[in-house]
């Protein structure tokens, strides 16, 4: 007795990953999935599951739509995901490289402004204000 392939609709797929369909119709645009057609319908298989399933978590992660479908199209080569694996080995790297200099511009933006918001509440209360309606970061206090 033969199985069929367990379907989707684009509808399915959209409400399963939290997205529209017009995004979805987006990534096939890329060329990123490829639905086989029913007419004008789209129907999608395990194997465009899975790979919407990778473009949301790389999408997730950060990850540019050039490199996600890079890293896609590598699956098909047939070399056992060696050269995928590699390739997202190496866009992981890059992309923890970029999160922690992001981490970095970022602390430092957060220490300038708390320098700044305490300067402000000195200021004000040099002047006499009253300043205990301001919200003091905890490292204000």
């Amino acid at each position: 007795m033969e199985q069929t392939e367990k379907t989707y609709s684009i509808g399915e797929l959209a409400q399963e990953f939290s997205t529209t369909p017009r995004t979805i119709r987006f990534y096939e645009e890329k060329k990123l999935i490829k639905p086989r057609r029913n007419g004008q319908g789209r129907i999608y298989g395990r194997r465009e599951r899975a790979r919407l399933l990778l473009i949301m978590r790389g999408k997730r992660l950060g990850f540019r739509l050039d490199d996600i479908k890079e890293m896609l199209d590598l699956y098909d080569i047939g070399d056992g995901q060696e050269a995928q694996l590699r390739l997202l080995h190496k866009k992981c790297l890059e992309r923890i490289a970029n999160l922690q200099s992001q981490r970095q511009d970022i602390d430092e933006a957060l220490g300038e402004l708390d320098e700044s918001c305490a300067m402000i509440i000195r200021y004000l209360e040099d002047k006499g204000c009253d300043t205990r309606d301001l919200e003091r970061r905890p490292s204000q206090a």
